[in-house]
């Protein structure tokens, strides 16, 4: 007999266990099916574990620059086989909370290779058993993978995805990222601060493309500050691995083909969504061009009783709109479940934000400048660095600014982009601006305290209207 539930969540990433416990805690017979790790990618070899080794890389770049602050710290080294481990430590901590969780709720947990085998069926298989599992509704939240360059396979020798990146079998020594989005560009700040030579090859015009233009020219200029090389409209032409490394012959933007040696490549060029073995055909779900799953806006597929969220569907690909789509999604099932007390709401993707862990931090939300006059906006924008901000000079992290957006006609807020220490913290201020639609008159009536970076915030919208008081 086949085990019977309301909800059936296969995956258990950031938007798949979110929407099981969300949907556990309307009152609903809620199983979630996993083939790895509770936590998903982003748990275990993504989101966190990376912050992990981010955290390690920026405590070793302040004790290199321990001077800077009247301190003395001689004969600093770092040992990445200890780093490493800390951050699979971190990784499985929060493991163990989500497995706490999943019991604290009531979720049925199969471990497990997931299958649809028709409209509300699905099997799960493990070392050659097979169990049998029915839902009234299902979710898919099976997430992605990294996407491979055709003449680029990574081996996990010299060439590697973010999760070879994330336990390397020895430190790097001239490190080639392909690729310049969060993962490349978060990697690439990493390995630099821990000593390695890194390049960066971007085939788009400037690091960063989804940033404000603003941005990546600030962020271009601080990596090269740091020592790596950025090489923005070039793409590789041919690639050549060996035992001791990999020569690699990349064509710049001006055509030229320069040829180097390199100990280890990381392709961070994007991702595939997982959709292979799943019986998305048996029960007539159709993926679009990309091979992503089409949704509605409350997560909904072509098939009745079928759900879909996360990275499995349309961009953009993060982990915190996984998690407010498992939520939605959730609350709709439970509303055609009968139950009369949710109301879901559909996500505005203009209100999600973005955060990129490299050094300097980047942390954006809404339109950008461009995007903005491309939408037939008339705007106003305001920009205030981080040099006339005393907390930041306080800090040493003086390098940065905040760029605001708004709708010259209403004083709408269109787009807020920040670049700096801990923009990713900060960033949540305008995106609930946003949220709550949010004009430049609420946002200049609003107390920041002091000392604080996030008074960069209140300048960078007094700016916009002539009003800074700073610079």
């Amino acid at each position: 007999m086949a085990d019977t539930y309301d909800l059936i969540v296969l995956g258990s990433g950031p938007g798949g266990y979110v929407a099981a416990i969300r949907a556990a805690q309307l009152g609903l017979k809620t199983a979630i099916v996993e083939r790895e790790n509770l936590g998903g990618i982003c748990l275990n070899w993504g989101c966190i574990p990376t912050k992990a080794l981010l955290r390690s890389a920026e405590i070793f770049h302040y004790m290199q620059h321990a001077k800077d602050y009247g301190l003395a710290a001689d004969n600093i080294t770092a040992d990445i086989e200890a780093v490493v481990k800390r951050s699979r430590g971190v990784a499985k901590q929060l493991n163990q909370g989500v497995t706490h969780l999943m019991k604290k709720n009531k979720i049925s947990v199969h471990m497990g290779d997931g299958k649809l085998t028709g409209k509300g069926k699905l099997t799960v298989t493990k070392d050659g058993k097979v169990e049998e599992l029915t839902a009234k509704h299902i979710i898919i939240a099976t997430g992605a993978r990294a996407r491979d360059l055709p003449q680029l396979k990574a081996d996990g020798k010299r060439v590697w995805t973010y999760r070879h990146a994330m336990t390397p079998p020895e430190m790097p020594t001239k490190l080639l990222v392909v690729g310049s989005g969060a993962i490349g560009i978060e990697f690439a700040s990493f390995y630099n601060d821990m000593g390695a030579d890194v390049t960066v090859v971007e085939m788009m015009d400037r690091i960063v493309p989804v940033e404000d233009a603003d941005v990546s020219a600030f962020l271009e200029k601080a990596v090269k500050k740091q020592g790596m090389t950025v090489l923005t409209g070039a793409k590789i032409e041919k690639i050549a691995t060996g035992d001791k490394g990999v020569t690699a012959t990349i064509k710049d933007k001006a055509g030229k083909a320069i040829e180097a040696e390199y100990s280890h490549v990381i392709v961070a060029i994007g991702i595939v969504p997982n959709v292979e073995n799943l019986g998305l055909e048996d029960v007539g779900i159709e993926p679009d061009q990309r091979f992503h799953i089409k949704t509605d806006a409350y997560g909904r597929t072509n098939v009745d009783g079928m759900w879909a969220i996360g990275d499995v569907t349309a961009p953009p690909w993060l982990a915190h709109k996984a998690s407010h789509e498992g939520v939605i999604v959730a609350e709709a099932i439970a509303q055609a479940l009968g139950n009369k007390d949710v109301h879901p709401h559909a996500m505005d993707v203009r209100n999600i934000p973005g955060c990129t862990y490299c050094h300097p931090q980047i942390a954006s939300v809404g339109l950008t400048e461009a995007k903005a006059k491309e939408a037939g906006y008339e705007v106003k924008v305001g920009m205030f660095p981080f040099i006339g901000n005393g907390k930041a000079i306080a800090l040493g992290e003086s390098e940065g600014f905040t760029k605001t957006v708004f709708d010259a006609k209403t004083g709408e807020l269109l787009g807020a982009h920040m670049i700096g220490a801990e923009v990713t913290e900060m960033i949540q201020g305008y995106t609930i601006g946003k949220t709550l639609e949010t004009t430049e008159a609420e946002l200049m009536h609003t107390v920041f305290p002091h000392p604080t970076i996030s008074e960069s915030m209140h300048e960078s919208v007094l700016a916009a209207y002539g009003r800074a008081l700073h610079i």
